[in-house]
C-alpha cells in the first residue's frame, strides 16, 4: 500500500502503436519503459532508468515513430519484455537497499500502461509479473485529491498540472524521460508545503477472477456491463477473464450466453466493478483471443440479470462453495444415479463433497434432462474429468465441458421457466379434441402476407430472427414465426414469418432483404400463406415452383410448457401410449364419469410441432431454449393415432377416416445408433414388406436422433413375428431391442 510504502517508483511505458489516451487499444507491444525512485521520507530521487524493449513483431506505426522518435534500428538490439522486467526488479531492489528502504509502490500518469498494456501482454506471453505490478497509484487522482479545483481527473495533463502549482514545464525532448521527470517534480511538490499530501488512492489489479452467483433481485448498473461476441465455443469464464486481464470483473461477473438449443453461442455478458473499467474494456474491441478477434459492445444490467440471475435455492446452495471448478455433463442416461456418475468420473477426479457436488438438471415435474453440473476443488481434478469427454456411461457417450456459475443459473432458468417469446402475446392453453379441430397449419390463402427468410445461420434461433426483424417485429402475427428443419430434424436455414398484412410483408421484404445475421446475408421474399403451408407440410418452394408434400397428415407433439396447464389434458388410451421416457406429458388422473371417451389431446400452437414420416421439412414455433441432448418431446406415431381413433365412438372415427392413416401394429425400436436413417431400418426388416412411410425415426427438438424409432407393420401377426425374430439382433454393431406396443 502506498500509504505504508517507503518509496514511489514513478513509471512510464510506450507501445509500438497508439500511445497517450489510446495506449493499449490496438494490442501493440511495449517498446519502452522508464522509471525513477522517489523517497517519500527524505524527499529525494534516485537515478532515472530508461530501457528499450524488443517486441515479438518488429514493426512500428508511423504515429509511434512520430510520438516517440524511435526507429526499428533502436529496438532491434533491445532485450525482450521478460528480460527488461528482470532488470527493473534488480535495479529497484538495489536502489532501495542503498536508501535503506523496504517497500515501494508504482506511480503512473494513467492506469493504461498497467491495465491495458502490461497485464494483457504478459498474459498473452504467459509471463508472471512481479507483485509490484498489481498495485499502483495514479498521480492525476492524487493531484485531484489535493487540488480539486484543477478540473476533472480525465482532463488533467502533466503540463496543466505543473502550471496549476506554478512549476515550469520540463524541457526534456526524449519521450518517457520528459513524462517521468514531470511526474517526479509534481510528486515532490504535493508532498511538500502547503499540500503535505499522502498517497493513499491505491488501485489494485486482481490476481484471478472470482466466480459466484447473482440474484435476479440484485441491482446491476448498466454502465458496468459489456457484451463480448465471437468467443470460441469452448471458452470458459476464466478464459474471458484472461482476455480482460488488468481489468477488475465483479464477482461472478461472467455470464456465457446459450442459444435456443442450450449450446453456447459465442457470446458472453461481463460485469465490471465500475464504469471506468467497463470503458477500458470497450477499448479492447476486436482484440484477439487466440486467432479469433472478439467484438466488445455495451450491454445493460437487465440483459446481464436475464442470463446470470437466478432464484433457485438449490442452485444457490450448490454454488455456495467458493473457488470450485465447475464442469457440465451432457447426455447422461435418464436413469443415471449420483453413484454411477461418481464412478464414471473415477477416483482420479474426486467430486467436492461427493454426491453434494453434483447438481442434476430436471424439468419442473422432476423428470431428468440428462444434464448435470459437477464441482471440483482444483484444476487438476477438473482436467482429469475432462479427459472422460465422449466416454460411455451405460449406452450413451457423455460430453463434458467447462462451465460457469452463470451458466448453471441460465440452464436451470431455461428448464424451469415457460419458454415464451416475450414480444409475442401468449395464447390460452386449452386442450381440445383433435377430431373437431383438424386444421393445424394456418389457413391456406393466396394473400401474400408472409415472408420467407432464406440463408439463415444454422445456429440462428427465434431471438436472432426477432432481432433481425428489428422494428418490424411488432407487425408479426401471434405465433407467426415458423422455423424450418430438414429431414434429419436439423435447421435448414429457412424460416417463414406471418405478418399482419401484405403491405407489412412487402415492407419487410424490401427493407430486410440481404441484411446480415451473424456474418451471413439473409434473403427475404414475400410469399403467401398457401406457399408457406405447403413447405411446412413437406413440400418444396423453389424457382421451379411449388411441389406438394408426399403426405399431409400432421402428427402432434405435446407442449413444452405442460407444467403451466391448469388441468391435465386428456391423453390417449393406454394402448396408444409409448413407454417412458417417450411419454412427454404427465399421466392424467382417472377419467371422470362425465367423460364418455378418451380424446386425443391437441394443443393450439403454444408451441406446436408439425412432423410427418415423409416430410422434407419439419417446422416448429417457438424454438425451445433447452439443452440439445436431453429433450424428449416427440411427435405421436401413426400407430398410436390409429389406436386412439379406434377408441373413439363410431361417428368420430368416421369423421377422421379421411385424414388418419390405415391402422396397423406398432413396434418400438430402441438402441439405434444416432446416425440411423430410414433405409438402414428398412434393410434391417428386409422381408417384412415395409414401405418407407412405415418408419418414424424420433428426434428431440435440437434435431438429434433419440436412438429410437416407431415401425408400423401391416398386421399384428407380422409385428409379433418381427419382434420375435429380430429383437436383440446386431444393428451396425449395436444390439437393438424391439417392443410390441399394442
Amino acid at each position: 500500500m502506498a500509504s505504508h510504502s517507503d518509496t514511489l517508483v514513478v513509471f512510464f511505458g510506450a507501445t509500438a502503436g497508439a500511445n497517450g489516451g489510446k495506449l493499449g487499444s490496438d494490442e501493440r507491444e511495449i517498446i519502452l519503459l522508464v522509471w525513477q525512485i522517489v523517497d517519500l521520507h527524505e524527499k529525494k530521487v534516485g537515478k532515472l532508468q530508461r530501457c528499450l524493449v524488443k517486441p515479438d513483431t518488429l514493426e512500428l506505426t508511423d504515429q509511434c515513430k512520430e510520438d516517440t522518435g524511435l526507429t526499428l534500428d533502436d529496438i532491434v538490439k533491445a532485450e525482450p519484455l521478460d528480460k527488461v522486467l528482470q532488470q527493473f526488479q534488480q535495479s529497484v531492489s538495489s536502489e532501495l537497499k542503498c536508501l535503506g528502504r523496504s517497500s515501494y509502490t508504482l506511480c503512473v500518469n494513467s492506469p493504461l500502461i498497467i491495465r491495458q498494456a502490461l497485464h494483457p501482454e504478459a498474459s498473452k506471453k504467459n509471463l508472471v509479473l512481479p507483485e509490484c505490478f498489481f498495485t499502483f497509484v495514479d498521480v492525476r487522482k492524487e493531484f485531484h485529491k489535493c487540488c480539486p479545483n484543477a478540473g476533472p481527473v480525465q482532463k488533467l495533463e502533466l503540463p496543466s498540472m505543473l502550471e496549476y502549482v506554478g512549476l515550469p514545464a520540463v524541457s526534456e525532448q526524449s519521450v518517457g524521460v520528459r513524462e517521468v521527470r514531470s511526474m517526479v517534480q509534481l510528486t515532490l511538490c504535493i508532498l511538500a508545503e502547503p499540500y503535505n499530501h499522502k498517497f493513499s488512492c491505491v488501485e489494485t489489479v486482481k490476481y484471478k477472477f472470482d466466480s459466484g452467483t447473482c440474484s435476479k433481485t440484485e441491482p446491476v448498473d448498466s454502465e458496468t456491463v459489456i457484451r463480448a461476441r465471437g468467443l470460441p465455443w469452448q471458452s470458459s469464464d476464466q478464459d474471458i477473464a484472461r482476455f480482460f486481464k488488468g481489468l477488475s470483473i465483479a464477482k461472478g461477473g461472467v455470464a456465457l450466453c446459450l442459444n435456443a438449443q442450450g449450446r453456447r453461442n459465442g457470446e458472453a455478458l461481463v460485469r465490471f466493478i465500475n464504469s471506468e473499467h467497463r470503458d477500458l474494456a470497450l477499448e479492447r474491441h476486436k482484440h484477439h483471443m487466440g486467432s479469433r478477434y472478439i467484438e466488445v459492445y455495451k450491454a445493460t444490467g437487465e440483459e446481464f440479470l436475464k442470463i446470470a440471475g437466478g432464484t433457485s435455492n438449490e442452485v444457490a446452495q450448490f454454488l455456495s462453495k467458493e473457488n470450485q471448478v465447475i464442469i457440465r455433463m451432457r447426455g447422461l442416461p435418464f436413469t443415471a444415479t449420483p453413484q454411477e456418475v461418481l464412478s464414471f468420473l473415477g477416483p482420479e477426479s474426486p467430486v467436492t463433497d461427493d454426491a453434494e457436488g453434483l447438481l442434476f438438471v430436471k424439468y419442473p415435474d422432476g423428470r431428468p434432462t440428462g444434464d448435470a453440473f459437477v464441482l471440483f476443488s482444483c484444476e487438476e481434478y477438473a482436467q482429469n474429468a475432462l479427459k472422460k469427454h465422449k466416454q460411455i456411461l451405460g449406452k450413451r457417450y457423455i460430453e463434458l465441458f467447462r462451465s460457469t456459475a452463470a451458466e448453471v443459473q441460465q440452464v436451470l432458468n431455461r428448464y424451469m421457466s415457460t419458454p415464451l417469446i416475450s414480444t409475442l402475446p401468449p395464447s390460452p392453453i386449452v386442450p381440445v379434441p383433435v377430431l373437431t379441430s383438424p386444421s393445424f397449419l394456418p389457413a391456406a390463402s393466396s394473400t401474400r402476407d408472409c415472408v420467407r427468410l432464406r440463408g439463415l445461420p444454422y445456429t440462428a434461433g427465434i431471438e436472432d430472427i426477432l432481432e433481425f426483424m428489428g422494428e418490424h417485429t411488432v407487425d408479426i402475427k401471434p405465433h407467426g414465426v415458423h422455423m424450418v428443419l430438414n429431414q434429419q430434424g436439423r435447421p435448414s436455414g429457412d424460416a417463414f414469418i406471418q405478418m399482419k398484412s401484405s403491405d407489412k410483408a412487402f415492407t419487410v421484404a424490401q427493407k430486410c432483404h440481404k441484411k446480415t445475421m451473424k456474418d451471413r446475408y439473409v434473403e427475404v421474399f414475400q410469399c403467401s400463406t398457401e406457399e408457406m403451408s405447403i413447405v411446412l407440410m413437406g413440400g418444396t418452394l423453389n424457382r421451379s415452383g411449388l411441389s406438394p408434400p408426399p403426405c399431409k397428415l400432421p402428427c402432434l407433439s405435446p407442449p413444452t410448457a405442460y407444467a403451466a396447464f391448469p388441468t391435465p389434458p386428456t391423453i390417449l388410451s393406454e394402448a396408444a401410449l409409448y413407454q417412458p421416457p417417450l411419454l412427454a406429458a404427465p399421466r392424467p388422473p382417472p377419467t371422470t364419469t362425465h367423460s364418455p371417451a378418451h380424446a386425443l389431446a391437441y394443443y393450439p400452437p403454444h408451441p406446436h410441432l408439425y412432423m410427418n414420416m415423409n416430410m422434407n421439412y419439419t417446422a416448429y414455433y417457438p424454438s425451445p431454449p433447452v439443452s440439445p441432448s436431453t429433450v424428449s418431446y416427440f411427435a405421436a406415431p401413426p400407430g398410436s393415432v390409429a389406436a386412439a381413433v379406434a377408441a373413439q365412438p363410431h361417428h368420430a372415427a368416421a369423421a377422421a377416416s379421411s385424414v388418419m392413416p390405415q391402422p396397423g401394429a406398432l413396434v418400438r425400436m430402441q438402441g439405434l445408433p444416432y446416425n440411423t436413417g430410414v433405409k438402414d431400418i428398412l434393410s434391417f426388416f428386409q422381408g417384412y414388406q415395409l414401405q418407407p412411410d412405415a418408419v418414424l425415426i424420433l428426434y428431440n427438438f435440437s434435431g438429434q436422433c433419440s436412438g429410437e424409432a416407431l415401425i408400423t407393420f401391416p398386421s399384428e401377426e407380422v409385428a409379433r413375428r418381427a419382434v420375435a425374430e429380430r429383437s436383440n439382433h446386431p444393428f451396425y454393431g449395436q444390439q437393438v431391442h424391439l417392443v410390441f406396443c399394442n
